[in-house]
C-alpha cells in the first residue's frame, strides 16, 4: 500500500474525513462531515480535484460539508451514498437529521445553526456496486445504509461508523439494529486479516488486529 491518503479531523464529533488518491490528480473524499472550508484548502494545497464525495452512512456528522463541498466543485464531482440511506440528502432531509440528532443528544439547537440544504445524492449505491476503485459492501447495523468502500487491490477498507479500532459504531439511534450490526461484523472478520481499516472516528486499524 503505497497510497498517499490524507486524514482530516472535522467537526464537534472528531469525525475522519479521507482523501483517497484516484487517477492523475483526481480523489475520492470520504465521509467530509464539516469544516468545508479546511477540505478544500488541503485540496488546493495538494492541487487535487474531488470526482467523488463518498459517504460511508447519512449521520450528519458525516455529511455536514456536502453543500458547500458540491457547490465549490459543481460539475467536477458526485456525491454517492446507499440507496438506504439516501433519505438524509436532498430537500426533505431537515427533518430526518433533526430527528437522529434528538436521539443521539437530546439538544437539536446546533444543528439549526450549521445547517444548509442538502443537495440530493447524484449516484445511488448498492451491496456490490462499483464506483472509482471501490466495492460497495452494504453493512447495516449502524444505519439501514451504512456500507464500506473497499479497495481490493491496495487492501483497504473504509467503515464509516460500523468498525472502529477497539469498538463499534452505536446500534440504539435511528435506523440502527444491533443483529444487523453483529452480522456485518461477522462479515468482516472473515475478510483478509491483513486489510487496513479507515474507520469514521478514530485511529487505522486492520481486520486481523480487531479480530484480536
Amino acid at each position: 500500500m503505497n497510497k498517499n491518503i490524507i486524514k482530516l479531523v472535522v467537526g464537534p464529533i472528531a469525525t475522519n474525513c479521507w482523501i483517497y488518491p484516484l487517477e492523475d490528480n483526481a480523489v475520492a473524499i470520504i465521509d467530509p462531515g464539516d469544516e468545508a472550508n479546511a477540505i478544500i484548502s488541503a485540496l488546493d494545497k495538494a492541487k487535487l480535484i474531488p470526482k467523488y464525495i463518498l459517504l460511508t452512512h447519512g449521520h450528519f456528522d458525516h455529511i455536514g460539508a456536502v453543500p458547500i463541498l458540491a457547490e465549490a466543485f459543481a460539475g467536477m464531482t458526485q456525491v454517492a451514498i446507499h440507496s438506504k440511506d439516501s433519505e438524509y440528502l436532498g430537500p426533505q432531509s431537515y427533518e430526518i437529521h433533526k430527528n437522529s440528532i434528538k436521539s443521539a443528544m437530546g439538544d437539536t439547537s446546533f444543528l439549526d445553526f450549521y445547517w444548509q440544504q442538502m443537495p440530493a445524492a447524484d449516484i445511488i449505491l448498492e451491496e456490490g456496486s462499483n464506483i472509482g476503485p471501490f466495492s460497495v459492501l452494504h453493512l447495516p447495523g449502524h444505519t439501514q445504509g451504512s456500507a464500506a468502500f473497499w479497495d481490493k487491490d491496495n487492501g483497504v477498507l473504509f467503515t464509516g461508523d460500523t468498525l472502529f479500532a477497539g469498538a463499534y459504531g452505536r446500534t440504539d439511534l435511528p435506523g440502527g439494529n444491533e443483529e444487523e450490526m453483529y452480522k456485518s461484523l461477522k462479515r468482516l472478520s472473515i475478510m483478509d486479516a491483513n486489510i487496513t481499516v479507515y474507520p469514521g472516528h478514530g485511529e487505522i486499524t486492520a481486520i486481523g488486529r480487531e479480530l484480536r
